[in-house]
């Protein structure tokens, strides 16, 4: 979602059509966005075997540029360029300068001349756009709000199929619509961490009590007696978002385990896979039905590096408290920070400098652009 998002803006400031190779586990997850129209790719496309295409491909653009069979020359004649190239924005592209030409100003005129270009991309590459003076103009009349760029992209372009849509609204008016406050909490444990389970749900209590996003338990003189704090929200839904049935449980215990308040409160899981299934649709579809059924909470607390969580808080509008992760460290103070904008975060920006083209840290700078409050390297969007 993250990445067709990111194509689709690019198609909107070249002039193109966007066409979607798509997966089998790609179908009927959404409605076509563009009435009267499809997004599909045509099974008679003159191009074909597109998974053969990777970062070293001959016909890679960065490919292309490097062996000098392709001249970034703003006088170059468009006849004289391929009818197609592709574009490696995989997060693989970080290490090959000549893909990264893709974000520089010389690249954008020579690209704008061919007919066709196949992005291949697992990255949110949408700020790299306004890095480009090329199209400055354009981005500020269509979004004067800079952090909202995929927040309105995301509500336009992806409408979840029936099926998707009738899974997250059955859960939510069948479990979580009769609570006041329905706290999202999305859990992504990654095989880098070095949290376990234990440390992770100790880390999403100290933000939650300290946030005053969840509620504490009080003991009034006896160990076995705990009660729960007043609450003048009312009833509180925690939907917890995980693969794992662990962090339901131990949240469930948590709270079960106290005297309850005429206002309650309620811990909801609606799957515990336990496992990611790669290209299984039926997984993919409880996957995007709980993006919209996380994104219909009042507050969130989501998991740092996460495409989940970023999609999730950004087309409901809503800024979370992300779940900061080190991978050198079992604990995390501060354990969560509140983001400062809505925007996504772009994990791997290019490292190269258009004017000297050699790598530099510093390249990345702007008035829209700021450090991600969860990932070092990476840039997002800001007001």
């Amino acid at each position: 979602m993250l990445t067709l998002a990111s194509t689709f803006l690019y198609a909107l400031l070249t002039n193109r059509v966007l066409l979607v190779d798509h997966a089998t586990d790609f179908v009927d997850l959404f409605c076509e966005p563009f009435p009267g129209s499809s997004w599909v790719l045509p099974s008679n496309f003159p191009v074909g075997n597109l998974d053969s295409y990777y970062a070293s491909s001959e016909k890679s653009y960065g490919y292309l540029l490097k062996y000098k069979l392709i001249s970034e020359d703003p006088e170059a004649r468009s006849d004289i360029l391929p009818g197609f190239v592709f574009v490696n924005l995989e997060s693989s592209y970080i290490w090959d300068v000549y893909d990264q030409y893709f974000f520089c100003d010389e690249s954008q005129i020579t690209l704008g001349k061919i007919n066709w270009l196949l992005v291949k991309s697992d990255v949110y590459f949408l700020p790299g756009l306004f890095m480009l003076s090329t199209f400055d103009e354009e981005l500020s009349l269509m979004f004067p709000s800079k952090e909202t760029v995929f927040h309105h992209l995301g509500r336009y372009l992806f409408k979840p199929s029936n099926s998707v849509w009738k899974l997250a609204l059955q859960y939510y008016h069948s479990y979580v619509a009769k609570d006041n406050q329905v706290v999202g909490i999305q859990i992504r444990d990654f095989p880098w961490s070095l949290m376990s389970k234990e440390n992770r749900f100790n880390q999403i209590m100290k933000c939650g009590l300290k946030e005053n996003i969840l509620q504490p338990i009080i003991r009034d003189g006896s160990r076995k007696t705990r009660h729960l704090t007043e609450d003048r929200t009312g009833s509180k839904a925690i939907l917890v978002i995980s693969l794992y049935k662990d962090y339901y449980d131990r949240m469930k215990s948590f709270y079960a385990s106290s005297t309850r308040l005429n206002r309650p409160v309620n811990v909801y899981q609606p799957t515990h896979e336990e496992a990611q299934r790669l290209k299984n649709l039926s997984h993919n579809e409880k996957a995007l039905a709980e993006i919209y059924l996380l994104s219909f909470s009042d507050v969130m607390i989501t998991s740092a590096w996460s495409n989940f969580g970023y999609v999730s808080y950004s087309i409901a509008g809503i800024k979370p408290w992300i779940l900061l992760s080190s991978k050198v460290s079992k604990e995390v103070d501060p354990p969560c920070r509140q983001v400062r904008t809505l925007d996504p975060c772009f994990h791997v920006p290019p490292t190269i400098n258009c004017k000297t083209k050699r790598r530099s840290k510093t390249n990345w700078v702007g008035p829209h652009i700021r450090q991600c409050e969860d990932v070092n390297e990476g840039v997002k969007l800001v007001d």
